[in-house]
């Protein structure tokens, strides 16, 4: 196939890598015996180093195969961004078991669907939300669970972790086969699916990602800002793979907050930043009342949503660094495309597919190629990061993989020069906040109130996040409610992250002859009033 962005794939990155038939935990103990005594994870008061992290993984693997779990198994880790996170991560590996990764902000209903379809039978979770997996845990195969405090001394995964020996076991690994982590990602017609991420996906991803930013990354010399959540797979792969593959130190941070993320690049000046719009955004707000320095940042990435043209250009300006955007999905554990750190940038788009990866644009109702140039079309893509598959859902993996191409559901369009523009969705994902939100799972809770006769949700333009999620309401004959009733209703059932900002009561929705919601109509009346 012609793929024109080769030409732009800047002097000293390969065009394409090896990617060796290695275990993710293979990979990253490499770490720990080259880079022995480097930081690998800071937080708060807390240091470290690769060797220290290293044993406690291997302890977490002891510990883990004392309480029955073996290969295969699943282990749901349900923190905030902290050293636990990592050790608990890895030492699920180390045991031959699969990571189940869970959002700390999901409420009971959101958390017993992955924990029922996934069939986990740990998970380690922050002491604050045990209530919530106290709540569901009988309807579940969860056997242990396994809480972590961020208070000095309260800990009881590291007092566990201080009782057992480190792990003296290997357990075979087949790279392309075996599953490593659960990623669970939405869609418009349910629940959402695991996306079986298999060690060589995860491994490839580190090293393709690594590949994009050779020319100006120092192994063993780098400090990475690691505020993107590790639940997340972009901060999986671009925070904390990425940073161990590297011998970098990843400067852990639980949540952003603006003000200690000002004050962790004054004072500990991390050189890399893998952050999303709304971070950039924060960050800019900040530095026009309380101007400081970013100079200390010399690669910064971009990823989950666009990023406004005219923060990129501000950011940039002000750190003196250019903001590499990019794009990935779940499926592909995460990573697909970059604008490239030196030589020709395009502010605006996603930029060009990364080493050992493929993409095209087809007609998204043929599915033939869109032969002309900035033709808008789906977004498919073929490398060694698509997953495997969809976890208990075979008819839902045939559709998205079809030829060994990874439908994304996302339309998009190619210039001569092989950059690639996002430019509309196929699916009605909403996506705010760097965090993909489904209509669908709104719009069941919503209909679930008693009062509640019809409701659509769809996303709507939003300066700060990307897109809000509102929604639009038919309340049943005589039945009343405001919208902060409603809200608190959703506020109960649904992460923070999800629930509508807001709510518009109407006397009926359009809809097609067949009675289908029309929501775009909805959606440019709500655009059109706001304007």
């Amino acid at each position: 196939m012609d793929r024109p962005w080769i030409k732009h794939i800047p002097p000293g990155n390969p065009i394409e890598i090896d990617i060796p038939e290695i275990s993710l935990t293979e990979l990253f103990f490499q770490s720990v015996e080259q880079y022995s005594d480097n930081t690998a994870v800071s937080f708060m008061e807390k240091r470290y180093t690769y060797s220290e992290l290293g044993k406690l993984v291997k302890r977490c693997a002891r510990l883990l195969a004392d309480e029955g779990i073996g290969k295969g198994d699943r282990v749901a880790i349900m923190l905030p961004n902290c050293p636990q996170y990592p050790i608990g991560f890895f030492g699920t590996l180390l045991n031959g078991a699969i990571v189940v990764q869970i959002n700390p902000m999901y409420k009971a209903n959101e958390l017993m669907h992955v924990l029922k379809d996934s069939g986990a039978r740990h998970i380690i979770v922050l002491d604050d939300l045990l209530p919530i997996v106290e709540a569901v845990i009988a309807e579940t195969d969860v056997e242990k669970v396994l809480s972590v405090s961020l208070e000095k001394g309260k800990c009881e995964m590291t007092k566990k972790l201080l009782s057992v020996t480190e792990a003296d076991f290997t357990v075979e690994i087949e790279p392309a086969g075996d599953v490593a982590v659960l990623q669970y990602t939405g869609g418009t017609t349910g629940r959402s699916k695991g996306a079986m991420l298999t060690h060589r996906n995860i491994v490839a991803n580190t090293l393709q990602s690594a590949a994009t930013s050779r020319i100006n990354t120092q192994k063993g010399k780098e400090r990475v800002l690691g505020v993107s959540p590790l639940f997340h797979v972009y901060g999986m792969t671009s925070g904390m793979n990425l940073t161990f593959y590297n011998g970098g130190e990843l400067i852990l941070v639980s949540r952003f907050q603006v003000t200690e993320i000002v004050d962790i690049i004054t004072n500990l000046k991390p050189t890399i930043f893998p952050g999303v719009p709304t971070m950039y955004i924060a960050l800019l707000q900040y530095y026009q009342s309380h101007p400081f320095d970013l100079h200390t940042l010399k690669s910064c990435v971009s990823g989950s949503s666009p990023l406004p043209l005219h923060v990129l250009s501000r950011f940039n300006e002000l750190s003196g660094t250019k903001i590499a955007e990019g794009y990935g999905l779940s499926e592909a554990s995460p990573v697909t495309h970059r604008n490239p750190v030196s030589g020709l940038q395009k502010p605006g788009s996603i930029g060009i597919p990364i080493q050992n990866t493929d993409a095209a644009i087809i007609d998204s109702i043929t599915g033939e190629p869109a032969l002309l140039v900035d033709t808008p079309g789906e977004l498919v893509i073929k490398g060694p990061q698509v997953m495997k598959g969809y976890w208990g859902m075979p008819e839902e993996t045939r559709q998205t993989i079809q030829n060994g191409w990874l439908h994304t559901g996302d339309m998009a369009k190619m210039d001569e020069d092989g950059f690639f523009y996002i430019v509309g969705r196929k699916k009605e994902m909403i996506i705010a906040g760097g965090f993909n939100i489904y209509p669908i799972e709104i719009e069941d809770i919503l209909y679930s109130h008693p009062k509640v006769l019809e409701a659509a949700v769809f996303g709507v333009p939003d300066q700060y996040r990307g897109e809000t999620v509102h929604a639009a309401v038919v309340l049943k004959p005589s039945e009343g409610i405001t919208e902060n009733e409603l809200k608190d209703y959703c506020r109960k059932q649904l992460a923070a992250f999800k629930v509508p900002k807001a709510i518009t009561f109407e006397s009926e929705l359009p809809k097609t002859a067949v009675g289908k919601i029309l929501k775009r109509k909805l959606q440019e009346k709500h655009i059109a009033h706001s304007n």
